[in-house]
């Protein structure tokens, strides 16, 4: 009997001692996952929050995931959108590529499902061109420690991601060329969802990008369709305020519905695959750029339905999802691309060639007279007119026309290799708090004030 009571009362000491149950198995859409436990912490690899779109689900929008039977385990990265293979090898070691390749990852420490945690949903970068969740820089771990549910959703980059066509609007019946937006959207749904199954809050969520990831949650803010799907944006380094070009113009980057269709148009019949049918018949690889050759551009247009307007203009008319905003740049950003070596009659003559009847009131702003001068000089309008005007132009037109909070970050950290500042995408590793895994001055006021004059005067159709 006493030997009975010893046991029992070891056994109770054992239950009380042992180790805070995790979440490992949670029925999700489709059906039930399996994840990993590491660090005190849940993680849930390769989800499926939506149809492969392969087949005659290329270039459209996300289709419903399928169901599974059993539980799936999601342990493993799923494989990373089509891309170049190069830039993959160097982000991911490891990662495989694949058109299929809709899947989100979670990182949580929720004990059970009842916590309700805030939840990051983090959109990576990669110029539209490239991009996944699997990199190690953006392992959620830290995030996680800090406290939130962690999520990295993949969506479609390239060609593949934002190709628009005549054929492909008339097919859809409103516009084309956004499917990579569309693939983020049905992960902030497939959020609402199911997070709350992780210990995450669906009524917290934090939407973050970097890049072209910052680029897309500007476009986020300002799209009807994901209206409600989060309720506070961090955007680095990326911001969609340009007005939409219908012709090639020095400082722009965003695309009306008309010239992307044409340029897609285009390219596809240089495939030697003029109609649709046949370009969904082409293989995946053969849509990719050649190792070391430049493809062509492709970048989310202004195509009526997910980006419904010029962002400018939709923010002055106040018809944009209004929440807490934090925004902002690195102090060199342009320079991490590489710096151009220029001179003063070259800088000039980029100026006077891009940006028309400014071009004078621009190179008073930026001091050139010397090589020195003018190869900084180039860098700087690149990272003004790319990066820094549209954050400040978002956070100033969010605080003017909106209800939230609008907040603005600067990061300079100079090195040996850039004491003129930080390159584009060098705060990451401080976000995530993955440090060693693994780039203009703060522009100015007189800077701003060029630029303002500038982009409004393209915004009201002058050429």
């Amino acid at each position: 009997m006493k030997s009975m009571a010893s046991a029992s009362i070891m056994a109770l000491a054992l239950a009380c001692t042992a180790a805070p149950a995790q979440i490992v198995q949670v029925d999700v859409t489709g059906g039930k996952i399996a994840g990993t436990v590491a660090e005190g912490l849940s993680e849930f690899k390769g989800i499926p929050f939506a149809a492969p779109p392969v087949g005659e689900l290329r270039w459209r929008a996300p289709q419903p995931v399928g169901p599974w039977s059993g539980v799936r385990q999601a342990s493993a990265f799923g494989a990373a959108c089509m891309q170049n293979s190069a830039a993959l090898a160097r982000e991911a070691p490891g990662t495989s590529m694949s058109e299929d390749c809709l899947y989100l990852d979670v990182w949580t420490p929720a004990k059970t499902a009842r916590e309700r945690l805030p939840v990051i949903a983090w959109i990576y970068g990669g110029g539209f061109t490239g991009g996944m969740t699997s990199a190690p820089l953006y392992d959620g771990t830290r995030f996680a420690k800090k406290g939130v549910v962690f999520v990295g959703i993949a969506y479609r980059v390239g060609a593949l991601g934002f190709l628009a066509t005549p054929e492909l609007s008339r097919e859809s019946g409103h516009g084309s060329g956004n499917y990579g937006l569309l693939d983020q959207i049905a992960g902030l749904e497939w959020i609402r969802a199911n997070v709350a199954r992780f210990g995450g809050d669906p009524s917290r969520v934090t939407l973050l990008g970097h890049s072209a990831g910052g680029f897309s949650v500007s476009m986020l803010a300002g799209s009807p369709l994901a209206k409600g799907l989060f309720h506070a944006a961090i955007s680095e380094s990326g911001a969609n305020f340009m007005p939409p070009q219908d012709s090639p113009w020095g400082g722009g980057s965003i695309q009306t519905l008309h010239l992307s269709e044409a340029a897609g148009k285009a390219w596809l019949e240089s495939l030697g695959v003029p109609t649709l049918a046949e370009a969904r018949a082409l293989p995946a690889e053969k849509l990719q750029p050649a190792p070391g050759a430049r493809g062509p551009r492709f970048w989310p247009p202004v195509d009526g339905y997910v980006i419904s307007a010029d962002q400018y203009q939709l923010w002055s008319q106040g018809r944009f999802n209004d929440t807490p905003i934090l925004v902002g740049d690195v102090s060199d950003e342009a320079a991490g691309f590489g710096v151009r070596q220029s001179d003063p009659a070259a800088f000039e003559t980029e100026v006077k060639q891009g940006y028309g009847v400014h071009a004078a009131a621009i190179l008073a702003v930026y001091p050139h007279g010397s090589d020195a001068e003018a190869t900084r000089a180039g860098t700087q309008l690149r990272s003004d007119t790319t990066f820094n005007w549209g954050q400040y132009t978002w956070a100033r037109l969010a605080a003017s026309k909106g209800k939230h909070k609008a907040y603005v970050y600067y990061f300079d950290r100079p090195s040996a290799a850039n004491p003129n500042g930080s390159g584009h995408g060098q705060e990451v590793a401080y976000v995530f708090g993955n440090l060693g895994v693994g780039p203009a001055p703060l522009p100015n006021e007189d800077r701003l004030k060029v630029l303002d004059a500038y982009y409004a005067w393209r915004r009201d159709g002058s050429r």
